[in-house]
């Protein structure tokens, strides 16, 4: 089996940039072409096609690139260690930043069949189930939580703090939103149906 030899620290740094380039270039326009992400990032389009052998392939890298990232940001929370609370604010923030960064590649447009992201994805979903499972077991969600439902709805609230984000809004203040409408939700105390 032949192996990949590591890219030089140039080479890599010209990878970044057509990624990052990527990013920008199909989130604002889904159908540029790669000779745009080329010019976004300040190389001839010879060199993107050298790196990538076609549109595809630039947007399942960019895809595998974001789901590294993203599993980083899950990864560096410490969930299985850190308190659980203090986990779940952190991967909020992490995970936000991320999305916040690589949109495009994270919202399903870069949807990649690339083994490695489904494995990363895999990963990340396991984490996060047995951080909400010990968020129910401390306390910090009640005994009688389904954590698969508060797991969908977490989701669901970064997906929408992530696409609603302003420019340049403060991302923990945007955890810490996330954080606390998962926990506390949006109703008054006298909210709750049949009572």
């Amino acid at each position: 089996m032949e192996r990949k030899r590591p890219l030089r620290a140039d080479a890599e740094r010209t990878v970044r940039a057509i990624l990052e380039a990527a990013e920008r270039v199909l989130g604002a326009n889904p159908a540029a072409t790669m000779e745009q992400i080329a010019e976004e990032a300040g190389v001839a389009r010879t060199t993107v096609h050298r790196r990538f052998a076609s549109r595809e392939a630039l947007v399942e890298a960019l895809a595998a690139w974001a789901a590294r990232q993203f599993h980083e940001a899950v990864a560096s929370a410490n969930a299985d260690s850190a308190p659980p609370l203090v986990a779940l604010y952190q991967v909020t923030a992490n995970v936000l930043r991320v999305k916040t960064s690589w949109g495009f590649a994270m919202g399903g447009a870069a949807v990649s069949g690339d083994s490695e992201v489904a494995r990363v994805h895999a990963d990340v979903l396991d984490r996060c189930e047995r951080l909400f499972l010990r968020l129910r077991e401390t306390g910090v969600l009640r005994p009688d939580t389904d954590p698969v439902w508060a797991r969908r709805v977490y989701y669901a609230l970064i997906h929408e703090a992530a696409q609603g984000r302003a420019e340049g809004a403060d991302v923990d203040a945007l955890a810490t939103l996330v954080v606390d409408t998962l926990l506390r939700g949006v109703g008054g105390q006298g909210s709750a149906l049949g009572g």
